[in-house]
């Protein structure tokens, strides 16, 4: 091994160092894991730190998530948010301990009624089938849905549990050999009792504009049969739909689906990028009297979806600006009564629920605190294929490990323990329903001398107030000009 060291000429430290050099390799190789478990603190660890991924550990397991001696974090640093508790808090007893959100606008025949907390979308073919059993019979147990993500409908999403199927710009399990849209295929699946909304996906927040990415090593054969797509290579979906190019041609298309799904909720993902696009949106609604059910904002922080780092850290717009732009703008126009608003990204405790509620959100999906619950130790092997928790891989020696009947009970814990810690925290403020959160329920810290409520900081608009370009308040103005039906 030495001698090849120094004759060979594609690696400079070994060639210096023969053998010797080759420490370096396997130190960095090892680097992450020994970050993790011998230097981070509980604060430091990326995405999520170790206090994140253990309140999520405990409660999937039922064990105490209590703390003592106070909080780690310093409520002194910029970016420090907490709940303004009220006087007037109420007995916890007294609440709704789970509350159901009403989806259905004034045109769906058949709303569904969901949980304030569900299961993000995560594609069958990024997760192992264990871990997608798993996350569907939780679901079924704990009375929430789960989101398919944009890789089909697949027989591990219909074991009972309410499913959300998501179509993304490669209509798996609707699409022609050549990847149209497949009306004929949508209907077989639409028209399924545990399906209960149809949610069409424009864009991620792990990459937005960019359409999801697949490597061939996990395309296995049930894969590609469930997905409509040949094996043997990476599947890519494309990065804009070809169902429709403007935005009233995506409201024909809105009606399709409902006629194709015999009336059920139908709604969009997106990720906010040009803010003159959704408003463009807003306003096709607005002439077409066609109105979304439901709206799935995907923050920017990114997600489960491997993807280039420029696009996880520099696309799309951060979730607690967008929640707050989609709310005023669909109250802008007028018709947020006929649509609901879904928050996706990094919603994994009940404060980042009430959070989101608070700046306009009705309603939360987690992926990432889903995946914790499953077993996930943060091992950032997502896109390799060898995730050592068996989660996000189709290696079955590694996915053995997980088995669905113990995992399905830790994620049905962890959401209703979520959802309980929430309507804890509603009942400290005095609410008693997530209806009931408003932006002055929120403070963050400015700097070290300064804090402002959400109500300060995003002060809402009046309702309809983008309907006419004389009330078009002036931070709005730019893009509601810029916004057309015709075009995004």
């Amino acid at each position: 091994m030495g001698l090849y060291d120094m004759y060979q000429s594609k690696k400079t430290i070994r060639k210096n160092f023969p053998l010797l050099g080759r420490m370096r390799y396997l130190l960095e190789g090892l680097g992450p894991e020994m970050r993790q478990y011998f230097v981070e603190t509980d604060l430091d660890g990326k995405p999520f730190n170790r206090l994140q991924r253990s309140i999520v550990y405990q409660r999937s397991k039922k064990e105490s998530d209590s703390m003592p001696f106070g909080t780690q974090l310093d409520v002194y640093q910029d970016g420090y948010e907490w709940i303004n508790h009220s006087i007037r808090a109420i007995p916890f007893s007294k609440g709704n301990e789970n509350p159901k959100v009403h989806i259905g606008s004034s045109q769906c025949t058949k709303p569904y009624d969901a949980s304030m907390f569900n299961i993000s979308a995560m594609s069958f073919g990024s997760l192992s089938k264990n871990a997608i059993l798993a996350l569907n019979n939780g679901a079924k147990q704990g009375g929430f849905y789960h989101n398919t993500g944009e890789g089909g409908l697949s027989p591990y999403h219909l074991q009972g549990g309410d499913v959300v199927w998501n179509i993304g710009t490669g209509y798996f399990s609707c699409r022609t050999a050549d990847g149209k849209f497949n009306y004929n295929e949508y209907t077989k699946r639409a028209t399924l009792d545990n399906v209960k909304m149809i949610e069409i996906k424009f864009s991620q927040g792990a990459k937005p504009g960019h359409g999801g990415i697949l490597p061939k090593e996990k395309v296995t054969d049930e894969i590609a049969t469930i997905r409509l797509v040949s094996k043997g290579q990476d599947i890519l979906s494309p990065p804009t739909h070809s169902a429709f190019t403007t935005p009233l041609e995506l409201m024909d298309f809105v009606k399709l689906l409902r006629k194709g799904s015999e009336g059920k909720p139908i709604g969009i993902k997106i990720c906010i990028g040009n803010k003159s696009e959704f408003l463009s949106i807003c306003k096709a609604m607005v002439e077409t009297k066609t109105y979304l059910d439901f709206i799935t904002v995907d923050g920017g922080e990114g997600g489960t979806g491997a993807a280039p780092q420029e696009y996880s850290d520099h696309v799309g717009m951060p979730l607690r600006d967008a929640i707050a732009f989609v709310y005023d703008s669909l109250n802008g126009f007028g018709i947020k009564d006929q649509i609901k608003i879904i928050a996706s990204g990094k919603v994994i405790t009940g404060f980042d629920i009430v959070r989101t509620l608070s700046l306009g959100a009705d309603l939360c999906n987690s992926a990432r605190g889903m995946m914790f619950a499953l077993g996930c130790i943060q091992a950032l092997e997502c896109h390799n294929n060898t995730c050592p928790t068996g989660v996000a891989t189709q290696n079955p020696d590694l996915m053995k490990g997980l088995v669905p009947e113990e995992k399905s009970f830790r994620v049905a814990r962890f959401q209703h323990e979520t959802v309980k810690s929430a309507m804890d925290l509603m009942a400290s403020a005095g609410l008693s329903h997530p209806d009931e959160v408003t932006r002055d329920v929120i403070t963050t810290r400015i700097d070290r001398n300064k804090v402002e409520t959400f109500a300060e900081i995003f002060p809402e608009l009046e309702t309809g107030c983008l309907l006419f370009e004389s009330t078009v308040p002036k931070e709005f103005l730019y893009f509601w000009r810029k916004a057309c039906s015709e075009k995004f």
